[in-house]
C-alpha cells in the first residue's frame, strides 16, 4: 500500500468516513452525467476503493479493480447515498459481487446467473482427468477389454447354452409353435438376456420391443406369452416357483425337456399363446 492512497483527499469531504462518503456521492449525483469523470475527488475515491477491497478481491481470485468496479456500481445508487452507513452498504455489495464472480468463473456462466440459488448450488464442472478417482475406473461403460485372437471360448459353456436353446425351441415346437418362429424368437430373447444381464431387465425391454415382434411376425399375445414362459413371471410372488423362474432358468438348473412337458401349468400357456391358436386369433 502507498501513503498516497490512504492520505486525506485533496479538498472536499473526507470520503473515508461514512458521512464524508455520503456527502461526496450526493454531490456527484447532483452534478449529473459526467461528474465521475470530471471530479478529481472521484478519482481519489476509486483509487482508495481499489486499495480498500484488494484483499477481498484476491480472496475470490479477482483483481482489485474488479472489486472497485462493483463498488462504483453500488455507489451510484440511491441506497448508498441514503444508508445509515454508506461504506457498510458498499462493502456488502462488493462481497456479494466477488462471490458471484468467483462462482460464475467456476460454473462457466454469467455473473447474473451465478447469483441465482438454483444455479449457484451446483459444483464447478470437472474434467475426468482432474479427478483422483476417474470415472473410467469404476463405470463399466468405460471399460475396455483386450481381445486375444488366440483365446478360445469355453466349449463346455458354449455347448451348454446351445443345448439349452435347442430344448427351449423343441418345447415350443412340440406344443404348437412353428419351429422357425420359435427358433428365431428364443434366439432373440437369449441375445437380449446376455446383453442386459438380468431376466427382469430383459423382460421389460423385450415387452416393449415392437420392432422385434414385427420382424418375427409374432402377435402381441403370443409374444407376451413367450416372454413370460421363457424368462418367468416378473411378479415377485412367483419368484421361487417354476412360473417365476421361467424355462431358461429351469433348464439351466438341470430340469429336462420331459420334466417341462409334464408341467401342466407351463404347457397350457404355451399352447394357448401359439400363433394361429384359437385363443390368439380371437384376441
Amino acid at each position: 500500500m502507498t501513503s498516497t492512497l490512504i492520505s486525506a483527499p485533496h479538498g472536499g469531504d473526507d470520503f473515508r468516513t461514512g458521512e464524508g462518503l455520503r456527502a461526496l456521492l450526493t454531490r456527484l449525483h447532483a452534478q449529473g452525467a459526467g461528474a465521475w469523470r470530471r471530479d478529481p475527488v472521484a478519482a481519489e475515491l476509486m483509487a482508495f476503493t481499489a486499495e480498500k477491497y484488494a484483499a477481498l478481491a484476491r480472496k475470490h481470485g479477482l483483481d482489485a479493480w474488479e472489486a472497485a468496479g462493483a463498488a462504483f456500481d453500488v455507489m451510484r445508487t440511491r441506497a448508498a447515498r441514503t444508508a445509515i452507513d454508506p461504506w457498510a452498504v458498499v462493502t456488502h455489495a462488493v462481497r456479494i459481487t466477488c462471490i458471484a464472480e468467483q462462482r460464475a468463473q467456476g460454473l462457466l456462466c454469467s455473473t447474473h446467473q451465478a447469483r441465482r440459488p438454483q444455479v449457484s448450488r451446483f459444483h464447478d464442472p470437472e474434467r475426468f482427468s482432474e479427478r483422483e478417482n476417474l470415472l473410467a475406473d469404476y463405470h463399466p461403460a468405460f471399460h475396455v477389454h483386450d481381445h486375444h485372437p488366440d483365446q478360445q471360448p469355453d466349449h463346455e459353456d458354449t455347448g451348454l447354452v446351445s443345448a439349452l436353446v435347442e430344448d427351449a425351441v423343441a418345447l415350443f415346437a412340440l406344443l404348437g409353435w412353428p419351429e422357425g418362429t420359435a427358433s428365431a424368437a428364443v434366439g432373440h430373447v437369449c441375445d437380449a438376456l446376455a446383453r442386459l444381464g438380468s431376466r427382469a431387465s430383459a423382460y421389460e425391454a423385450l415387452r416393449r420391443d415392437r420392432h422385434a415382434r414385427a420382424l418375427l411376425d409374432v402377435p402381441a399375445v403370443s409374444w407376451t406369452g413367450l416372454l413370460r414362459v421363457l424368462l418367468g413371471s416378473p411378479d415377485a410372488a412367483y419368484s421361487a416357483t417354476g412360473r417365476g423362474q421361467g424355462i431358461l432358468l429351469r433348464l439351466l438348473l438341470g430340469e429336462r425337456l420331459v420334466d417341462l412337458l409334464a408341467d401342466d401349468q407351463l404347457v397350457a400357456p404355451i399352447v394357448l399363446s401359439a400363433p394361429g391358436s384359437p385363443g390368439v386369433r380371437g384376441a
